[in-house]
């Protein structure tokens, strides 16, 4: 009887996997045809630049003056080989990942302290919500002024920008948890800290994720434009020396190198964000 009764079981639990395979099948198809769109969208624009600037294009806009796709690609290919360029690039990387490490951290601790406490909310809330609109590459001068070296005042600059986003990320995600989870939790005898750990920073992870992507983001920005200020080596610093020599290939060098690293860390982020909360329903993305 006990091997009867599996083969209907065996055969209904195999039934439902094939259209499961057909459709993984059909959504590597579109990924692939996206990721398509994706390039031909950017080889789009690579080539209308070319075209505009090749010949010598002026409709208002002045294409005749900017550099080709060629001599930038030139430009670009001379400085990958430079020792230059890379200390550039790991100056800039620290400073990033530095600040945006501690605006995560910090910022996550402060939102959360903000949404569940009315002590903490009522001492620091107005603090924030002043500070907040002020920004980061304000502070620039202040910087300089309160720290001893412009190492640390870079850093500083780039926590500042990527703190708030996360902060208020934070805050609303704790603040609209459902109240019905920590109840259950203290009914079943969970205290304070089994609240914190089984619900609010679980439930908050979406929310904290979406402001981390945010923060990277704005703390490119402004670790780019302190660079630019006061900055001694980073890809911020050397566009805008480039800019001052009128080498022109030189400066599309240094924003293509900042959208590349802006582009990859964003990305490493959502990823992160993905696998942390993968345990969330998800809903199938519309074409």
């Amino acid at each position: 009887m006990s091997a009867t009764a599996t083969v209907p079981e065996v055969a209904t639990s195999r039934a439902p996997a094939e259209p499961r395979r057909a459709g993984g099948r059909r959504i590597t198809r579109r990924g692939r045809g996206h990721v398509l769109i994706r390039v031909g969208s950017v080889a789009a624009a690579l080539a209308l630049w070319q075209w505009l600037t090749a010949n010598d294009i002026r409709l208002w806009l002045r294409f005749d003056t900017l550099p080709s796709v060629g001599e930038v690609l030139s430009a670009f290919a001379v400085a990958v080989q430079s020792e230059t360029f890379h200390l550039d690039l790991a100056q800039s990387l620290v400073r990033i990942l530095t600040g945006f490490a501690l605006a995560a951290v910090i910022g996550v601790a402060v939102g959360v302290g903000l949404g569940r406490s009315n002590l903490f909310s009522a001492v620091f809330g107005p603090l924030t919500e002043l500070a907040r609109p002020i920004p980061a590459i304000a502070v620039v001068p202040v910087a300089i002024l309160l720290f001893p070296s412009d190492e640390a005042g870079i850093v500083f600059i780039t926590f500042l920008a990527a703190f708030f986003p996360v902060m208020v990320s934070t805050r609303h995600a704790v603040r609209a948890l459902p109240t019905l989870w920590e109840d259950s939790v203290r009914t079943l005898g969970g205290g304070r800290i089994d609240v914190l750990v089984r619900v609010v920073l679980p439930g908050i992870l979406p929310g904290v994720f979406g402001g981390l992507s945010v923060g990277i983001g704005v703390g490119w920005i402004c670790v780019i434009s302190a660079e630019m200020i006061s900055g001694r080596l980073g890809v911020g610093y050397r566009t805008w020396q480039a800019y001052t020599i009128v080498d022109y290939p030189g400066v599309f060098v240094g924003m293509i190198t900042i959208g590349i690293l802006g582009f990859l860390t964003s990305g490493a982020v959502e990823l992160l964000g993905r696998r942390v909360t993968r345990w969330l329903p998800r809903g199938e993305q519309r074409s």
